[in-house]
């Protein structure tokens, strides 16, 4: 077999087209994976909109292309110079990609390379463009190439559905690392009923924080999260009473000690803004939802209470696989998603279907080879 189906975008617009194109062959450290499931992002239609930039300094690949950021699958082939993966393994993609030669990339610091991309989604320097060019394949096709540096490993225990839930969980859990998540610890999370702040909720009840302040704007989806463990959520219908009387309410007046902010571009600053003064004296503020207004920021303040404000993009194939283990261990619980599972020949109405989702509790999925 020389072939394989992708779903290709062919111009500006809501429609993917299924085309027939030749499978890959991969580079002496590649990898070909066969495609299992491939998450579709809940952005994808508002990026796919935008060409050719998503935001003005987040590039996007040349059309055609082959979408599809979360992938999980199946070993397929190897390069000549991969010796501890071999076919047959079960893996998450991770479609993180740095030029491996900057001045970040020899620091091992991949995700600040100034050619930084997304395989199958965008990128975010002007060497992207390069990176698209080397690995054009994201998730909605059959097969696909990537680096094998970039595999998580995936356990029996977890399906391939939910694997392809990493990127989101793995934002999540690299902001959680970056804050020092713990047991002790009160963590506020924005949008906590979003597939971002969902993602939040999940990692920092399994990293051990002791109270999650879950806070968002529909109430039975808020009443979802708080089901997750109701011992240790507490949740916030925003506009209810003020987030910082509410966080001081649950803290004994000291303030929380982590704030994710995870709510998206269109949202109003305000509630980062009262995010960031509900922290106690040296929190650490981590914004992973990308809310796109500038924040008036409360500078002096900052600097008297040692208030951390930290951005924090994606995660490293090492974190990937804590989350494997995590998974596999039954400390961190994958089985709350709600599956929506599309063949590749429906990719367009898996697009449709993220207009009725449940929150982050509905996952979308693409099932090539189907």
């Amino acid at each position: 077999m020389s072939k394989m189906q992708a779903a290709r975008l062919h111009e500006v617009g809501p429609t993917f087209t299924i085309d027939q194109i030749d499978i890959p062959s991969c580079g002496p450290t590649d990898v070909l994976v066969e495609v299992k499931a491939c998450n579709v992002v809940p952005n994808l239609r508002n990026v796919t909109a935008h060409y050719p930039t998503w935001f003005p300094y987040l590039p996007l690949p040349k059309l055609p292309a082959i979408y599809g950021l979360d992938a999980a699958g199946v070993v397929k082939s190897v390069g000549s110079q991969v010796h501890n993966v071999k076919p047959g393994d079960r893996v998450y993609v991770n479609p993180g990609r740095g030029c491996g030669s900057c001045h970040s990339c020899l620091r091992g610091q991949h995700l600040n390379c100034t050619a930084f991309t997304f395989q199958g989604y965008f990128g975010f320097g002007p060497g992207s463009q390069r990176v698209f060019e080397d690995y054009p394949y994201g998730g909605f096709c059959e097969y696909m190439t990537v680096p094998v540096n970039s595999l998580v490993k995936l356990p029996e225990a977890i399906s391939f559905e939910q694997g392809c839930r990493f990127g989101y969980l793995g934002t999540a859990y690299s902001a959680l690392r970056k804050a020092n998540v713990g047991a002790g610890q009160t963590v506020l999370i924005s949008g906590a009923s979003g597939t971002l702040g969902l993602g939040a909720v999940m990692l920092a009840l399994a990293m051990g924080a002791t109270k999650v302040l879950a806070m968002a704007r529909n109430p039975q989806l808020l009443e979802r999260v708080r089901q997750l463990d109701p011992t240790r959520v507490h949740i916030h219908s925003i506009g209810e009473e003020s987030i910082e009387s509410w966080v001081h309410g649950h803290t004994d007046d000291l303030g929380a000690d982590v704030f994710i902010d995870a709510i998206g571009p269109g949202a109003p600053h305000q509630i980062s803004v009262a995010g960031i003064q509900a922290l106690r004296r040296g929190g650490r503020m981590v914004d992973i939802g990308g809310m796109s207004e500038d924040l008036p920021v409360p500078m002096f303040k900052l600097m008297c209470y040692q208030i951390s404000v930290i951005g924090s993009l994606w995660f490293s194939v090492a974190e990937g696989q804590d989350m494997a283990e995590m998974a596999a261990a039954g400390t961190l619980d994958l089985t709350v998603f709600d599956q929506e599972v599309f063949p590749l020949s429906r990719v367009n109405e898996a697009l449709d279907a993220l207009e009725d989702r449940k929150g982050g509790f509905t996952n979308v999925v693409v099932t090539p080879g189907h």
